[in-house]
């Protein structure tokens, strides 16, 4: 005799609350889908927009919308309806970015660029007008350049802080140079200063320390501010021209992934690559008492 096909729903070993834990798995994922389907592009959508999105059912979104609704994660306004992200994503974000560690976030990436170049790699943080070093990779090349953790510079000052100054906004960077007097030091800063903006990169040359040459570009928060910078430093005699080119295009994607990973936009990115005319999200040597240093 033919067995019986079993029925799911009389299955002894099952247990009870199998379906309704399935059926909330599927309706947070649904949920979930729902928030994510908003973009900076199109932060309010109707119903319609939504559903199209998504693909559910109307009477399915419209429980969804107003669970969301209900715990402040979705807002809507107007006549017609429009759906927005509520306040309550915001807290969630705020949580998230507080959990943020630079320095935790960066390392690998800093690491990294050591390791693919053998120069010293370091990360910066803008404060007030200064660039503080806040994690250093030395190189391993017994002739190697390092400022060390802790070391603050002026941002008027080295490739590190000039990246971080060239991308301020206007009124800030203004600020700061006004408190140059306006001779032919802060003239040539100025067109230094367009020039990363350009670029998406800075250079310096003996800048800190003789026969040093260093390449920064900087990264961003999750505003779009400009947070600090990351670079790469080592002696002249090993680094050409053309390895300028081509680490400038190692700190430009080092400064993107960071920022990436502070809750930079990559449509933000875009728009200051299309400002500044790069490619990055453009909007970081052990100290030793010898002429080694960068």
């Amino acid at each position: 005799m033919p067995r019986a096909a079993k029925d799911p729903d009389n299955n002894p070993d099952k247990s009870p609350d199998a379906d309704t834990a399935m059926t909330g798995v599927r309706a947070v994922d649904r949920a979930i889908a729902i928030l994510q389907c908003f973009t900076p592009e199109q932060p309010a959508m109707s119903v319609i927009e939504i559903q199209k999105r998504v693909g559910l059912s109307r009477p399915t979104l419209y429980r969804l919308l107003h669970t969301l609704a209900a715990r402040d994660l979705i807002h809507a306004e107007g006549d017609p309806q429009r759906f927005k992200l509520a306040h309550g994503v915001m807290k969630l974000s705020h949580v998230w970015l507080n959990g943020l560690e630079v320095v935790a976030v960066a390392r690998p990436i800093v690491e990294g660029l050591r390791d693919l170049t053998g120069e010293t790699a370091a990360l910066f943080r803008l404060q007030h007008d200064l660039g503080i070093c806040i994690l250093e990779c030395q190189s391993r090349h017994e002739l190697s350049i390092s400022r060390g953790v802790g070391h603050s510079l002026k941002i008027t000052q080295g490739s590190t802080g000039k990246a971080m100054l060239a991308f301020m906004d206007p009124p800030r960077q203004a600020e700061l140079l006004s408190n140059m007097l306006a001779n032919a030091p802060r003239t040539q800063l100025e067109e230094t200063l367009k020039a990363a903006r350009r670029n998406g990169y800075a250079t310096s040359r003996g800048e800190i320390f003789v026969g040093t040459v260093a390449v920064s570009a900087p990264y961003f928060d999750h505003r779009g501010s400009v947070v600090g910078s990351i670079g790469l430093y080592g002696p002249q005699a090993r680094i050409s021209d053309d390895k300028i080119v081509e680490y400038s295009k190692l700190v430009r994607e080092a400064g993107r992934k960071i920022s990436i990973l502070l809750g930079f936009q990559e449509s933000e990115a875009a728009t200051k690559s299309a400002d500044g005319g790069s490619d990055q999200p453009n909007k970081t040597t052990r100290r030793s008492s010898n002429p080694q240093r960068s």
